[in-house]
């Protein structure tokens, strides 16, 4: 198959070819783009949080008027032993954040109090001795919490841990060497405070800031007084529909003076559904898109190898009556496209690292892998081939004598 002759044909319909170039380029760097973010999304989707999921409930209390620190005290320990008592619940703890939430607090650390700049953020979760068991968090070095470690704070009270207990993330960032159990580091503007275990993967809320420190969680042996308290509570296997419908009725029963609301009692499968419902519909809409594009391209292709067919049935006819055979009709169109498909991709390609580089300074998004775009060079190139497949055996079926009709 000679080229010349089929660039000679291509630069006679320059427009339609220009054409079909830029819209193979286009589709190349948006769809190339859109599958990257698609799998950011689906990575995200998949993240564990660190806990056993299927056993959690999350109970969120908030008492009517102001009290005093002590009736906080009073009311929570009322509201952990009302729980506890309730069949088919495990453990309980209270809290002011969890994975996966949609806030919390967050903390410099530092390995000295002079350290001007903090080595790492961190979340921070309000623990006691209960929290490994009711979570399910595995602890992988040192020990937990004892009860007589845990202290009470208010919400603007300065945060001053002596013992911690930090994930292996954050473990692994502050000292490399797997020795942190012993350590003393700074939490915020405390003074310094020593890591006394380390537990496998307690993830952060969700939100974009903290998506670079995800799994750097502390956990610290304080009661929050406050307000508004966050109860986690365990249950056992099959129990959970039960705990969900007698939990709250048993708080309220218990004191009254206090809003629970339908949505404010959810098991962590309602809380891992919610936190990343945003990434869930960014990809369906970015799995919608890249097909729309391709099916618009690949129609793109069939109209304009149709068109060219149409118009070129004498110049096909009178090929086959001078010996071309039916391959080398299907041949020549394939070889047109794949010419037609090589310059789009060629410009794609630049499109597609220019595009990425638009998403990583508007966005915070990462360097797309070179992967992607030769996944995606090879598909847009294959779907060329096969959407000009049926309008090529179209004119390779021409016959000879159309040829002596109009000559």
């Amino acid at each position: 198959m000679q080229i010349r002759p089929i660039l000679s044909a291509l630069w006679h319909h320059k427009a339609g070819t220009a054409l079909i170039v830029l819209q193979i380029a286009l589709t190349l760097a948006i769809v190339c783009n859109a599958l990257f973010i698609i799998h950011q999304r689906v990575v995200r989707l998949s993240r564990p949080s660190g806990v056993d999921e299927a056993n959690v409930l999350v109970i969120q209390n908030q008492w009517i008027g102001q009290q005093a620190p002590a009736q906080l005290q009073a009311l929570m320990a009322s509201d952990l032993q009302t729980l506890r008592r309730l069949p088919g619940v495990g453990d309980v703890y209270a809290t002011n954040a969890y994975p996966l939430g949609n806030g919390g607090w967050s903390k410099g650390v530092r390995y000295t109090m002079d350290q001007k700049s903090a080595t790492s953020p961190t979340g921070i979760y309000f623990a006691d001795e209960h929290t490994l068991a009711t979570l399910g968090l595995k602890l992988v070095a040192g020990r937990n919490f004892r009860a007589d470690e845990i202290g009470d704070m208010g919400a603007r009270d300065v945060l001053t841990p002596r013992t911690i207990i930090v994930t292996r993330a954050l473990a692994d960032k502050l000292f490399p060497g797997g020795n942190a159990v012993g350590q003393q580091i700074c939490v915020g503007s405390a003074p310094p405070s020593i890591i006394i275990g380390v537990v496998e993967r307690m993830q952060t809320w969700i939100g974009s800031f903290s998506e670079a420190w995800v799994e750097r969680s502390t956990l610290v042996p304080f009661r929050l007084l406050a307000s508004t308290t966050t109860y986690m509570v365990h249950v056992q296997p099959g129990a959970m529909a039960s705990v969900v419908q007698a939990a709250s009725q048993a708080l309220i029963a218990a004191n009254p003076q206090r809003v629970i609301g339908p949505k404010d009692v959810m098991t962590y499968g309602q809380i891992r559904t919610i936190a990343y419902r945003s990434d869930r519909g960014i990809a369906i809409l970015m799995g919608v898109i890249c097909a729309v594009l391709l099916a618009t391209t690949a129609a793109g292709i069939v109209g304009l190898t149709s068109f060219w067919v149409s118009q070129r049935r004498k110049h096909i006819g009178v090929r086959r009556a001078l010996g071309a055979t039916k391959g080398d009709i299907l041949s020549y169109f394939c070889t047109e496209n794949l010419l037609i498909s090589t310059g789009g991709v060629m410009l794609g390609a630049v499109l597609t690292v220019l595009l990425n580089v638009l998403l990583i300074d508007r966005f915070e998004m990462q360097r797309l892998s070179i992967a992607y775009l030769v996944v995606g060079v090879v598909a847009v190139v294959l779907l060329g081939q096969s959407a000009v497949f049926v309008p090529a055996w179209r004119a390779s079926n021409v016959s000879p004598v159309e040829a002596s009709r109009t000559v």
